[in-house]
């Protein structure tokens, strides 16, 4: 998605999916811990409806809309993990399984043999 987008600015939009049928409200935006990057959006679907997750990373804001290349259908079929809380690394893993994305791959293990010289031989 455009990073020079404010994510405060996305709340309260309307969502639609890849057809054009409309999804919801963006209720709120997650943004990536390690980036600080907006990564997630609830959208509120329906009157009494529930917050589903949708990834803003293949989603565009087109016309002060927000538009998910997902079918309305799986939107709503979306692991549940309610507002208004910190999405942990195993809830994401869900919601990029779910969407059929591939995730973040995590950050690389730092070398515990720091102070020893590559090529070198301790022994």
């Amino acid at each position: 998605m455009q990073t020079d987008i404010d994510p405060r600015n996305l709340i309260g939009r309307k969502a639609f999916d890849r057809n054009g049928t409309k999804i919801g409200t963006v209720d709120e935006i997650y943004l990536d811990d390690a980036t600080g990057e907006p990564e997630w959006a609830a959208i509120r679907t329906g009157l009494f409806g529930r917050d589903a997750f949708v990834p803003l990373e293949p989603s565009e804001l087109v016309e002060g809309t927000l538009r998910v290349p997902f079918d309305r259908a799986l939107i709503r079929d979306a692991p549940d993990f309610g507002v208004g809380r910190h999405l942990s690394p195993e809830q994401e893993l869900q919601l990029y399984h779910h969407y059929g994305l591939d995730a973040a791959a995590p950050p690389p293990v730092p070398d515990r043999d720091f102070g020893k010289l590559a090529g070198t031989d301790d022994s």
